[in-house]
């Protein structure tokens, strides 16, 4: 291969283009490959200068270029990273690449160019780029549509919430809802029931007296006849009693009730109500009041207070045996009043107490004593509607008391 046959061996056989040119730009040598390259004849290409191998807008330029490269001559590649063009005899253009070198020889300097055609290499890039590109767009439309999807889901998501939350708001609406139609069913059942036991045994009362009064007619018979006649007028009283109680629960309800405080004397108000309920007491039973503090003039509703005397003092009577005190005490001070009214009674059952202010409420160990289970839950409603509390302490068998505080207005 180091003969003259194998390098023009190399040079006729080699697939890529090689082009020999002067120093003044004109070809001397062609491989074949090159002449197939162009589009030339064997030998056609001699004598012709380099630009007739390049297009005609850009055979000036690239004359310039030729003679600067002669002048600084080094082996370089070209097209790389640029596109670079030649033309064929049927002035058809393709992309080509180029290795340059120069060499001397005695006859003078000469140019060396080893040329490949890349257009299917420069197409195939270009079809990689668009197909990158497509690619990179396609991400692109992924990558919002993905975007818009987790979007999508997230408001769905806050929709879903929203529907849940609005769900359970409206589960514990139903509930409450609910929970009011059966505590307003049971209010009803209990009414129902209270009303046909507390009406009918007075009614009955009143009906067997009236008859009986009828038949004792005589002088011999006035003490049996009296004897019924206060039995009428106490079951027309209790009657009277459960009445008012239904009444003052539908003002209060309705709203038709308003505190209207005015300045009275506690003490002499107090002893009023303890002698009226004196009179109702059982046979002997005492009411015994005592004061406490020098200031006896209050501001409060006059009426609430006297219902809420009137109904502890009624219960305090109603479950306390006889032959037992009943003991009022009103205490004053600078900001407010504290009521205590104790007894000796039956007492209220431990698990009763937590129910004792509900509406038609009895405890377990009332139910045979006259009552509407009303009296306490009205008296709470006045108290309240004073801005002041209630509270309690009982024992079974040993009796309660009640303790209530209001505040002194003005």
């Amino acid at each position: 291969m180091n003969s003259k046959e194998g390098f023009q061996a190399l040079f006729e056989f080699a697939t890529e283009g090689i082009i020999v040119s002067d120093s003044k730009g004109v070809i001397i040598k062609v491989n074949p490959a090159a002449e197939k390259l162009f589009g030339y004849e064997h030998n056609e290409l001699i004598g012709k200068t380099i630009e007739t191998l390049i297009p005609q807008k850009f055979a000036h330029h690239h004359k310039g270029i030729r003679e600067n490269y002669l002048k600084h001559p080094k082996p370089r590649s070209m097209g790389l990273g640029m596109d670079l063009f030649a033309k064929r005899k049927d002035d058809s253009e393709f992309q080509v690449e180029i290795s340059l070198s120069s060499f001397d020889t005695s006859e003078g300097k000469f140019a060396i160019a080893f040329i490949i055609d890349i257009t299917v290499r420069k197409q195939q890039g270009d079809i990689l780029k668009k197909t990158n590109n497509d690619l990179h767009e396609l991400s692109e439309k992924l990558k919002n549509a993905n975007l818009e999807l987790e979007k999508r889901v997230e408001d769905r998501t806050l929709m879903l919430r929203e529907a849940i939350f609005e769900l359970e708001q409206n589960k514990k609406e139903i509930s409450i809802a609910l929970a009011k139609e059966k505590e307003l069913n049971d209010l009803k059942s209990r009414f129902v029931s209270m009303a046909s036991h507390e009406f009918r045994t007075p009614l009955s009362t009143i009906l067997s007296s009236v008859a009986l009064i009828a038949k004792y007619n005589t002088e011999e018979t006035e003490d049996k006849r009296q004897k019924h006649i206060t039995r009428v007028k106490s079951s027309v009283n209790h009657l009277t009693e459960i009445l008012n109680d239904l009444l003052s629960l539908s003002k209060l309800e309705e709203g038709m009730l308003i505190c209207n405080p005015v300045v009275f004397d506690i003490v002499d108000f107090s002893k009023d109500i303890v002698q009226d309920m004196q009179a109702l007491s059982k046979e002997g039973q005492t009411i015994v009041y005592e004061h406490i503090g020098d200031d006896k003039i209050v501001n409060l509703d006059i009426k609430f207070l006297k219902n809420i005397f009137i109904n502890l003092l009624s219960n305090a009577i109603k479950f306390s045996p006889e032959y037992h005190q009943i003991d009022l005490k009103t205490e004053t001070s600078k900001n407010e009043i504290t009521i205590t009214i104790k007894d000796s009674g039956i007492g209220i059952e431990k698990e009763d107490q937590k129910r004792l202010f509900e509406r038609f409420f009895r405890g377990q160990n009332a139910t045979n004593i006259q009552g509407t289970g009303l009296g306490l839950n009205i008296v709470t409603k006045y108290i309240e509607m004073m801005k002041g509390t209630i509270g309690f302490e009982s024992e079974v068998g040993k009796g309660t008391t009640f303790i209530i505080k209001l505040p002194l207005i003005g």
